[in-house]
C-alpha cells in the first residue's frame, strides 16, 4: 500500500502570494473606501464647526488626502497611494520581524 504525500507549500510562496494579494487589494479596493474617511471632519461639517479646522502639518505631503500628488486620474492616484502605504507598512513590519526573530544558537562542536 502506498501513501500519498501531502503537497508541501513553501514558505516563500505563501509570503509572496500574501504580499501580491495585499497589494492588489490596496490598489483596487482602496478606491471604493468610504468617501468620509475622517470621521471627525465629517461630524464637524455636519454639526457646523468645520470652519474652525486647520490644515494638518502634512497636508502638502505627496500622499495627502489618500492620493498621490501629481496624478490626474483619481482612481489611479488612490490606488497608488494604497500600494505605497502597504509597501511602507510591509517594510516596517518585515524589518521589525527580522530584528525580533528568534535566532538559533550555533551548535557547539
Amino acid at each position: 500500500m502506498s501513501t500519498l504525500a501531502e503537497p508541501r507549500v513553501s514558505r516563500r510562496g505563501f509570503w509572496v502570494t500574501g504580499v501580491v494579494v495585499s497589494l492588489l487589494i490596496a490598489a483596487v479596493l482602496s478606491f471604493y473606501a468610504s468617501s468620509h474617511p475622517d470621521g471627525l471632519e465629517f461630524v464637524a461639517d455636519r454639526t457646523g464647526f468645520i470652519e474652525q479646522a486647520e490644515d494638518s502639518a502634512t497636508s502638502d505631503s505627496p500622499l495627502a488626502d489618500y492620493g498621490v500628488e501629481g496624478v490626474g486620474n483619481e482612481r489611479l492616484s488612490t490606488g497608488l497611494a494604497g500600494v505605497a502605504g502597504s509597501l511602507v507598512v510591509l517594510g516596517l513590519a518585515g524589518g521589525l520581524a527580522l530584528l525580533l526573530r528568534r535566532r538559533d544558537e550555533p551548535d557547539e562542536a
